[in-house]
């Protein structure tokens, strides 16, 4: 009925789960953020469903409910920095091995990220976020924690508009990259963001 995880996954295993998923990786700024969250075994919310699914008002409603009943929860952020050193595919890999690593469980689910010499039974879920309830409401921790982040980033630069658009590369974002210059929130290694500084080198 509706966006709802009719039987999540979790539910077929003996033990508990933790659920990984991550936030941020198209856009040419801003950190990627990565959460996991474990509920006990058996837990079901008629809400809880992939965060791009859901109004930001939701989400900020999710987000509370989900750190007050979630068994555990842990939320990571990786620096621009990082990313452009790494690749995003990598940083988002290393962010949820360390997580996972972390978690008090011996099942990881993740959404479609595979988790090479994990010493857990990982199994990586293509839409896992419609299909898992901790995988969604990992989703929705780290869609929320980001966007509070770039809430932030739009005080310091507001010429920027990163409140509308997130760090992702609209128009309009594109267009302030190229009037006001790069930024340290923006990522070095992606494409428009590499233009524009090749651009000022010569």
């Amino acid at each position: 009925m509706g966006n709802h995880i009719e039987h999540p996954l979790e539910w077929d295993y003996d033990g508990l789960c933790v659920g990984l998923d991550e936030a941020g990786r198209g856009p040419i700024a801003g950190p990627v953020v990565i959460a996991g969250v474990i509920f006990e075994k058996g837990f079901d919310h008629m809400e809880i469903y992939d965060s791009k699914k859901l109004t930001e008002k939701k989400r900020e409603k999710l987000y509370t409910e989900i750190i007050e009943k979630a068994l555990w929860y842990k939320i990571v952020f990786v620096d621009e920095k990082t990313i452009d050193q790494k690749n995003i595919y990598r940083a988002c890999q290393d962010a949820m091995f360390q997580i996972a690593s972390e978690a008090p469980c011996q099942y990881v689910l993740s959404d479609a990220m595979p988790l090479p010499n994990l010493n857990k039974e990982i199994h990586a879920i293509v839409k896992g976020d419609q299909k898992s309830i901790c995988i969604a409401a990992a989703s929705i921790l780290a869609k929320v924690s980001r966007d509070r982040y770039m809430y932030k980033l739009d005080e310091l630069y507001p010429e920027y508009g990163f409140k509308s658009h997130k760090g992702y590369p609209t128009r309009k974002h594109l267009e302030a990259l190229e009037r006001y210059g790069v930024l340290d929130c923006h990522r070095k290694s992606y494409g428009p963001v590499l233009k524009q500084l090749q651009m000022h080198l010569f």
